[in-house]
């Protein structure tokens, strides 16, 4: 099993629900594209604010089977066996789907692991003990989509008493304290009168935090101007985003990247070469060839040389993978807008996509004018200086 582990081979006898065996090769997986749907949009779900308890209560209500009688159903072997209802989906197996990193197209072995043969108890082993293998089969749900999911996994949101959601919580916080904003409703309450809260400020005394209040269709009506604003400037001048945003074209950065790989492998190859020399060097002082005093003096030029040549080493590889990750950040973000070109209204599945924090500050009164600066911190990009989008706005009326 440890050969096969670490051989990439799938250690599990049955692929998950989404997955099944290749009919030629029994130890590769295809995707079983009817389940697969049902996953896709488990993760859309995700996506659109709900929670694994809502989303099993809509697969119920459009009467999906559940993975184990879909199993069966298919002729493929199960552990569990099916409830009365076959379409009883519980918040533990949405959640189990949704924590699969399998769905991107992974091996993932070495997960779980038996203390002893006697009590044949499953413990689940840390990350840093499982073996990843990246895109050896088909993936059903792509890094982008799986990074959100997982980022709103972390950020969980609760009902209100009333059972009134907000599309902006866990993702709304305090500009100063960076805590979360509580959405504050009633049912009593109009629309206009929602409203988020700084927790901190709530909890522990305004002395500690002063209060930021900020009325929830406010914000919804900013932040979907301002991913507008965001959507055109960058969609009819990404050349000029790509350049302000500190990517280089694409044929400057190649060359630049093949000029940084090369004096990577020259590093590597001069410190191959000085461990060599060190190995001569001691031979000859061993036998008498090199006297002690000039020994020491090679070695210590040696050994200074391999240290400045691994710091070097350090640096280009961090240069090389912030480039890279750079370039491709902002490609992807590029992508993500063209999506939504035509936007018409602020869903819950456009903002989880695009938006990963937006910042609330304190208001401002000015001849009795309410004002209050939020920043919007995009996926992949971060907050977008107010000077870029002007620029960029300037260059699309110009």
């Amino acid at each position: 099993m440890k050969s096969k582990g670490e051989a990439w081979e799938h250690l599990c006898s049955n692929p998950p629900y989404g997955y099944m065996k290749d009919p030629g090769n029994k130890k590769h997986w295809i995707v079983d594209e009817e389940a697969a749907k049902v996953v896709r949009r488990i993760f859309r779900l995700c996506l659109e604010g709900y929670g694994p308890t809502q989303i099993a209560r809509i697969l119920k209500e459009e009467k999906i089977v559940t993975p184990t009688v879909y199993f069966m159903q298919n002729g493929r072997a199960t552990r569990n066996a099916p409830q009365n209802n076959p379409c009883r989906w519980s918040a533990e197996t949405v959640t189990f789907i949704l924590e699969r990193p399998e769905y991107q197209g992974h091996t993932v072995n070495f997960k779980t692991f038996v203390q002893s043969y006697k009590t044949k108890k499953k413990c689940y082993n840390p990350a840093e003990k499982q073996l990843v293998f990246e895109n050896t089969h088909e993936a059903i749900i792509d890094a982008d989509t799986w990074a959100r999911v997982q980022e709103l996994r972390k950020n969980k949101r609760r009902p209100t008493r009333t059972g009134k959601t907000n599309m902006f919580s866990g993702i709304v916080r305090c500009a100063d304290c960076g805590e979360k904003l509580y959405y504050c409703t009633s049912k009593n309450f109009e629309a206009r009168q929602d409203h988020f809260v700084c927790s901190t400020s709530r909890l522990k005394g305004k002395e500690v935090c002063p209060t930021h209040y900020i009325r929830a269709v406010v914000l919804e009506q900013g932040v979907l101007a301002h991913l507008r604003l965001t959507i055109a400037c960058v969609a009819n001048h990404e050349e000029q985003f790509r350049k302000a945003m500190g990517a280089k074209q694409k044929a400057d950065a190649k060359r630049e990247l093949t000029a940084k790989r090369r004096q990577l492998t020259q590093a590597e190859r001069r410190i191959a070469e000085l461990d060599r020399l060190f190995k001569r060097i001691y031979e000859d002082n061993a036998n008498g060839k090199l006297s002690d005093s000039r020994f020491q003096m090679l070695s210590d030029d040696y050994e200074q040389e391999q240290e400045e040549l691994r710091e070097k080493l350090l640096q280009l590889n961090e240069e090389i993978n912030r480039q890279e990750e750079q370039a491709e950040n902002i490609e992807r973000f590029i992508s993500k807008v063209h999506e939504y070109l035509d936007m018409d209204e602020l869903t819950p599945a456009v903002l989880n996509d695009m938006v990963k924090a937006v910042y609330v500050h304190m208001p401002e009164t000015s001849n009795g004018h309410r004002e209050q600066q939020i920043d919007i911190s995009y996926d992949l990009v971060g907050i977008l200086p107010a000077s870029l989008l002007n620029d960029l706005q300037n260059g699309e009326t110009a």
